[in-house]
């Protein structure tokens, strides 16, 4: 999986049929910043409101998954954000003319190959991975829908689904390497039942849908006539029965392409999380009412973790700053180097990190039978830290001092010893003004606060004539 967030190099266009409203629609993908996540924007509706791809705004889960925000509507986007997923996409505005994406041929492959085509740009970002911390679960008994999420350093979905139907069986499908989406799983098309269409059409649903973008299964003896008024419904000469069951001899792309597109619109519903996943999706009979309902869960335990505010560290993951690069953003030498790290960086806040070891020289003098980091160098650390976060709002840098003017609530909660990783986290309070910036640090080792402190510092540009 991708460490750093990704977006798109260059904007690129898709135009279609929707498949439940029939509208014809252009979307175009275009890149957007850092933590920007997926939203659409409704062009063609006066003041082009934005609709953030979100499960709090799911108002619709029938045939499709639909979000609603400030009275603008996106119908049936999970193949599109299926596709997103798939290629590791995180940050992607996607504007759209009409009320819903185009069903293209009924799968996320066109998106994909659509995607592709202008390339990936890595961003100087961290993912920010929801890791799912300890088993999930939901159960629908009479539906018979049974999904379970599970710790795990990487991103596996496995879909079991039975349909009771002697032209489907039981099927399931595995996508154990979300780099393997774009070749195993997008071009698993969308599928109905023959029995369904009617009950679609009488619903106002698939007015966009026909034998190109759907595949429609045969579960019952169908007459002659019957065969005329689909030819008739779908504006087609003749349809015709294949010997697999699916009508007008639509040839399936897999074996199991039904259960591989039950897959695809899973991987599509819980992008509405908000944030790439890290676990191991088992799901039984799943489909989008039983899908948003999981992903609500999901959200719901992901915003109780991210209340506790408590940043982590990965060493696997690659530094937004090393030793070096620090270096040069600050003036502090030997023995006053105290950052060694800078895991992320955005406008409003940094995470650094300081190892500590028995090395220190601090510690030859500072309670040697007792070794403990002094309280005014874990404020220094902060310090550190936050000076990169309030360096990071200017250009140029190496032009400017950071003075810290100020140290107010400071609190030591616990002893910082030898062997311990510091993981400091500076958050600015109110926008700088001035050229002064207030911020609150905290410190951590493992999940446990052990320093905090309102600061202040001032931004000085330096005197190069001095």
């Amino acid at each position: 999986m991708y460490t750093k967030q990704h977006t798109i190099k260059a904007p690129v266009t898709v135009e279609g049929v929707g498949i439940h409203t029939g509208a014809i629609s252009k979307m175009v993908f275009l890149p957007a910043e850092v933590n920007h996540g997926y939203k659409f924007q409704r062009v063609d509706i006066e003041g082009q409101p934005i609709v953030d791809c979100d499960v709090d705004n799911v108002v619709d889960v029938s045939r499709g998954t639909t979000i609603e925000q400030d009275g603008a509507r996106v119908n049936t986007v999970e193949h599109v954000l299926a596709a997103l997923v798939g290629l590791q996409i995180d940050n992607v505005l996607i504007q759209i003319d009409g009320p819903e994406p185009p069903i293209m041929e009924g799968s996320s492959i066109k998106f994909v190959e659509a995607l592709m085509e202008v390339g990936l740009e890595e961003q100087s970002m961290l993912r920010n991975f929801f890791e799912v911390p300890e088993g999930v679960f939901y159960k629908e008994d009479d539906r018979k829908v049974e999904i379970a999420a599970l710790p795990l350093n990487d991103y596996r979905l496995t879909v079991m689904v039975d349909y009771n139907s002697p032209v489907l069986g039981s099927q399931h499908a595995a996508l154990n390497n979300i780099e393997d989406f774009a070749a195993e799983i997008a071009s698993s098309r969308t599928f109905c039942f023959l029995h369904e269409v009617e009950a679609l059409r009488k619903a106002n649903l698939i007015k966009g849908g026909n034998f190109n973008n759907a595949i429609v299964v045969v579960d019952q003896v169908v007459s002659p006539e019957t065969l005329d008024e689909l030819a008739e419904l779908f504006e087609l000469p003749s349809v015709e029965v294949a010997e697999e069951g699916i009508l007008n001899n639509v040839e399936l792309r897999h074996p199991n392409e039904p259960a591989r597109h039950k897959l695809l619109d899973m991987v599509g519903d819980l992008a509405l999380v908000g944030r790439p996943i890290k676990g191991q999706i088992l799901a039984a009979r799943p489909g989008h009412a039983a899908n948003v309902a999981f992903a609500r869960k999901l959200k719901s335990l992901m915003l109780k973790s991210a209340r506790k505010n408590v940043p982590t560290y990965d060493p696997l993951q690659p530094a937004v700053y090393d030793v070096n690069q620090i270096e040069e953003m600050l003036p502090h030498r030997y023995p006053f180097r105290l950052v060694d790290k800078i895991t992320e960086l955005t406008d409003n806040y940094v995470i650094g990190i300081k190892n500590v070891t028995i090395n220190e020289e601090f510690f030859a003098g500072h309670f040697p039978s007792n070794p403990v980091m002094p309280g005014v160098l874990q404020i220094e650390a902060m310090g550190q830290t936050g000076g990169i976060l309030v360096l990071n709002t200017v250009d140029n840098p190496s032009n400017y001092w950071t003075y810290f003017v100020g140290v107010e609530e400071c609190k030591f909660r616990r002893m910082v010893m030898p062997g311990d990783t510091l993981i400091i986290k500076c958050e600015l309070l109110m926008p700088i003004r001035r050229g002064i910036a207030k911020m609150k640090g905290q410190a951590y080792v493992g999940d446990k606060l052990v320093t905090e402190a309102i600061m202040t510092a001032s931004l000085v540009k330096k005197d190069n004539n001095a």
